[in-house]
């Protein structure tokens, strides 16, 4: 039998929750912590679980929900069941949300099923606006580079995207710095701005400081970073062994040899930092991220609102110290769980 939807109203006090920060030179805001619906909003979930944590992210002030064409699984069923949590929770609500989406990986067969070609850009995006319920979202990404298409082309359909009025910003994402450079370039000469990207950056995996974080500051780019958590792995979550419910246990994302000596090591010694300082480890690795001016806002993903809370407690703690992000330093290891 369906469970009867309990109609929802936002909390009055939602804009007093968190700190909003200005995306770059842009005139967009974002939750210093957005919600990410990668791998927790398929089909493999049940609704009303998944409907309580965007629920009280929003009560919370999270305004910034970040989705793309793949995430499910199976593919597109995030973008499916957000749609209807939209539909029934958050309608009234449209304009106070930041709504993102993303194409780039494989989703059907065939020569423009994935990377970066206009056809498949642009076919992704009118799918994904069907499936969100949706005429536009906020922001539309490039989720990744394409080798054999012309970065002109690429950006030349987010540049569409904007004008066709199917999206107000445009970003990309796991673009290199010089690829970066190049992207703002030619979407400047089309006259649209880039105005975000979307890295992977935490403790164990470092790339972004890898001229990165420059190339947003020189282009005055702002970011929100994903997997700052590691998937887990910068949590307590695997500090005492694997548990059975895990993405250690499970393998799809992480495996269970990464949970090491090595990695215990390091991952014990930052937990024992974040306890001198009165925070859980996923909340201390939360504020090395967001500690870099060109870090916007920082992309969770969570599996109950318990560890949405946890998360957003982090924003209740003071900044690193130099002494603390010091001490963080050798354990910050680059290459850690990475495959």
């Amino acid at each position: 039998m369906p469970t009867e939807h309990t109609p929802y109203a936002a909390a009055d006090d939602r804009y007093d929750q968190l700190e909003y920060a200005r995306v770059g030179r842009s005139g967009l805001k974002l939750p210093r912590i957005s919600l990410g619906l990668w791998n927790n909003f398929g089909d493999d979930k049940p609704i009303e679980t998944q409907r309580a944590i965007p629920r009280r992210a929003f009560d919370r002030g999270v305004t910034h929900f970040d989705l793309a064409n793949n995430y499910g699984p199976p593919a597109g069923s995030a973008e499916s069941n957000f749609g209807r949590i939209l539909a029934e929770d958050f309608l009234p609500y449209r304009d106070e949300l930041v709504i993102s989406s993303k194409a780039g990986y494989f989703m059907w067969e065939g020569p423009y099923g994935e990377w970066g070609s206009r056809k498949y850009l642009l076919n992704s995006l009118d799918a994904s606006l069907s499936r969100l319920g949706l005429d536009h979202v906020d922001i539309f990404y490039s989720h990744r580079p394409d080798p054999d298409t012309p970065l002109e082309e690429t950006m030349g359909a987010l540049a569409t995207a904007v004008t066709s009025g199917k999206a107000l910003y445009v970003g990309i994402s796991n673009y290199d710095a010089d690829q970066t450079r190049e992207a703002h370039r030619i979407l400047g000469e089309l006259g649209i701005p880039l105005v975000i990207h979307q890295p992977r950056y935490n403790m164990f995996d470092r790339r972004m400081e890898d001229g990165l974080l420059d190339a947003l500051a020189d282009l005055e780019l702002g970011s929100i970073v994903f997997s700052p958590l590691a998937q887990g792995l910068l949590t307590n979550r695997y500090l005492d062994g694997i548990p059975a419910d895990s993405r250690a246990a499970e393998g799809r994302w992480i495996s269970s040899d990464t949970i090491d000596d090595t990695y215990l090591g390091h991952a014990r010694a930052l937990n024992a930092i974040a306890e001198a300082r009165g925070q859980s480890l996923a909340q201390m690795s939360l504020l090395w991220v967001l500690r870099h001016p060109q870090v916007t806002s920082a992309l969770i993903g969570a599996s109950s609102v318990r560890q949405l809370d946890d998360s957003l407690d982090a924003l209740h703690g003071d900044a690193l110290t130099d002494d603390e992000i010091a001490a963080i330093e050798p354990h910050a290891v680059h290459g850690i769980g990475i495959r």
